[in-house]
């Protein structure tokens, strides 16, 4: 990837944070997108160039049309291109579907998947002008398996799979592919909040019998963010020890 600019939204969590460090040590300059929690993405910048990679961080509310056009015009400004899109901004607002608000659904749905429709909106002309062009979007197999409590991050995650493949169409002829991972159950922030009990539940039913490692789904970003991914485009790729087909 020496050479390729990457974006990453929602860089300075967990999974973002492996997403950068991998795509930078793969030669990428990464850009770090970050929505408040500045300390956490100049802690990802830092570890980035401590190893002799290239990154910045970048300040923006993705659910917002203005701030995520500024962004991608500012990286533009400064690198004259984006290679790499990973549509990785997630929240959740968890709650039963019956005490569930407009505001819970609304908050989730902008920025799990509008977020996603924006940013890429953003790159996408200049990707078919180069010629070329990676978008990665990062779903969950919540969007596939829902769970209780999720109805309103299930179907953003759902709907990024729908994103996905009609982008993919669309694109394909100049280059551009855009592809989806779908991750499971990870160590970290993701599984530190589940209550111990459904915790060994949820282990009972991943086959490999863990938890995932962040690196691991960096790598696979990172494999559809290269070269070698060139013939794949409108694939959702699972990364789950094999929960899904339990």
């Amino acid at each position: 990837m020496k050479g390729r600019v990457a974006l990453v939204t929602g860089g300075s969590g967990h999974l973002g944070a492996a997403i950068c460090e991998r795509l930078a040590g793969d030669g990428a300059h990464v850009v770090v997108h970050y929505h408040s929690n500045a300390e956490s993405a100049e802690m990802v910048v830092d570890a980035i160039t401590s190893q002799g990679g290239s990154a910045t961080a970048w300040q923006a509310d993705v659910t917002d049309p203005a701030e995520v056009d500024a962004m991608v015009k500012a990286v533009h400004d400064e690198h004259d291109k984006i290679d790499i899109l990973v549509n990785n901004a997630g929240i959740t607002r968890d709650t039963l579907f019956v005490r569930m608000t407009e505001a819970d659904w609304d908050a989730v749905v902008d920025t799990n998947l509008k977020s996603a429709f924006l940013c890429s909106k953003a790159v996408v002309r200049n990707m078919l002008r180069a010629r070329y062009g990676r978008i990665i979007n990062v779903s969950s197999i919540g969007g596939f398996m829902g769970a209780p409590g999720q109805a309103n991050y299930s179907a953003s995650k759902a709907g990024m799979w729908g994103f996905t493949r009609s982008l993919a169409r669309e694109v394909a002829s100049r280059n551009v592919t855009a592809n989806c991972v779908a991750p499971g159950y990870f160590g970290g922030p993701m599984t530190e909040s589940i209550p111990q009990d459904l915790m060994e539940t949820i282990l009972k039913i991943i086959p490999m019998g863990r938890y995932g490692e962040p690196r691991e789904l960096a790598a696979t970003v990172a494999f559809l963010a290269s070269e070698e991914s060139s013939y794949i485009t409108g694939q959702i790729l699972v990364v789950d020890g094999g929960i899904m087909f339990y």
